[in-house]
């Protein structure tokens, strides 16, 4: 990541190396708060926040379940990106809404901790790895399970539920990977450590229900462009040697976009290079965020 100049914080924008959190913070200590990853691109006609009201509803949510509620309205949180971006100067970054208790609040019992919200952004590329966006990424099974449905709040995006995404993809790393691919604790495929996983199977696309995963916001583009581009999209659990055995793989998140999965535990999946399906599912995705085609321009806030 590059980092920018300046940070929004509760509507002021201050310089980045200002932007500062005490020691003593519950945030810091036990991971309460919830954030969004959400990205601007270098539209057709100017830099383009693509869903944006969609991820901030997401965090108010979050919120919700986690018990609190966001001091901010959707507006505030919605114009505070764009004043962000524009204080910058980007064209095309990654954004980072973070709501947590910045001060004190030691005790378990928050109730009385008082929220801020921050509006970071920065440039981010390829998050999966620089050249898989094309070229395909590699996965390993890991060594950790997804969180139980009863564990975790799974519908929050919530700061603490990432230390396991965290230690998944570090493993993986570490192992020559690119990527973790996260089973539940029945077996099932989940997915990746911060992407939905798609497979293409004689033509139909295949991703698991969101049983106990998060709502994701480039899931449902996908499913959307999918369909209106005449393909079957099916939610329906299925496990690792579904995956293997499956003419097509690819993650999908914010961060990874449209990322095709060519191998896994080292064994190639369908081709072992990015497929038809995907490809064009990957223009229709780019198309749309840069707001080459005219089928959503809702999904678009000029900054």
């Amino acid at each position: 990541m590059d980092k920018a100049e300046k940070i929004w914080i509760d509507g002021k924008i201050v310089p980045w190396d200002d932007a500062t959190v005490h020691l003593v913070s519950n945030t810091l200590h036990y991971g309460f708060g919830v954030f969004e990853g959400i990205r601007c691109y270098k539209a057709e006609g100017g830099a383009a926040v693509f869903r944006l009201r969609e991820h901030m509803v997401r965090l108010a949510r979050s919120a919700e379940v986690l018990g609190f509620s966001l001091p901010h309205s959707l507006d505030t949180l919605v114009e505070g990106t764009r004043a962000i971006i524009k204080a910058n100067g980007f064209e095309q970054c990654y954004i980072r809404p973070l709501a947590y208790v910045g001060e004190g609040g030691m005790g378990l019992a928050y109730e009385e901790c008082s929220v801020s919200v921050a509006i970071a952004v920065w440039y981010w590329g390829e998050y999966v790895g620089k050249g898989t966006v094309e070229n395909g990424s590699r996965a390993r099974v890991s060594t950790y399970a997804r969180h139980h449905i009863n564990t975790n709040m799974s519908k929050a995006k919530a700061c603490g539920n990432y230390m396991l995404f965290q230690m998944a993809r570090t493993e993986a790393r570490r192992d020559g990977y690119d990527e973790a691919l996260l089973l539940d604790s029945n077996g099932h495929v989940a997915e990746g450590s911060v992407e939905h996983i798609f497979l293409v199977r004689d033509g139909v696309l295949v991703t698991p229900p969101l049983t106990h995963l998060l709502e994701g916001i480039t899931r449902d583009t996908v499913i959307v462009l999918a369909r209106e581009l005449g393909l079957e999209v099916r939610e329906e659990l299925f496990s690792r040697d579904h995956v293997l055995t499956s003419d097509e793989a690819f993650f999908a998140g914010t961060g990874a976009e449209v990322t095709p999965l060519v191998e896994l535990d080292r064994r190639p999946i369908g081709s072992g290079k990015r497929g038809p399906v995907t490809k064009r599912i990957q223009d229709a995705y780019f198309d749309a965020v840069y707001g080459r085609s005219t089928g959503h321009p809702e999904w678009l806030t000029f900054v």
